[in-house]
């Protein structure tokens, strides 16, 4: 099972970063990396999502806001450098929260709660039907 990814980070450095580990990881299907929210918005319209890495930080729009305006929500892992914004990513139904810098481990926790969170969704998604 693979889960697409968008990476949002309006540091390039930071996208590379974290597309790369992405891209190494055998269950992510990295679908696109973007440095703002509206290019995200555009891709996801086009793509099927799954999993979002996302910059709380960013000009023009958060990644709060970002979530706020998305009819579909995938799942969100918010990357911030600020320890303060943990409590409000939690508010938002976050899968995760990654501090930078991203540590691979981290990373890789953060990476498997999604993919049980996703796997835990399809069977309840199945019983449902």
């Amino acid at each position: 099972m693979k889960l697409n990814c968008v990476v949002v980070d309006d540091s390039s450095l930071q996208r590379m970063v974290i597309a790369k580990l992405v891209n190494n990881h055998p269950n992510l299907n990295l679908v696109g990396d973007f440095s703002n929210a509206i290019e995200a918005k555009n891709c996801m319209t086009v793509h099927t999502v799954d999993l979002i890495f996302l910059d709380v930080e960013m000009p023009v729009i958060s990644g709060f806001d970002f979530i706020d305006g998305l009819k579909a929500k995938p799942q969100v892992i918010f990357i911030t450098s600020k320890a303060e914004y943990a409590l409000k990513a939690f508010d938002y139904d976050a899968t995760d929260y990654l501090q930078k810098p991203i540590v691979l481990e981290r990373f890789n926790a953060s990476v498997k709660r999604a993919l049980d969170l996703h796997l835990l969704r399809q069977e309840n998604h199945d019983e449902d039907g």
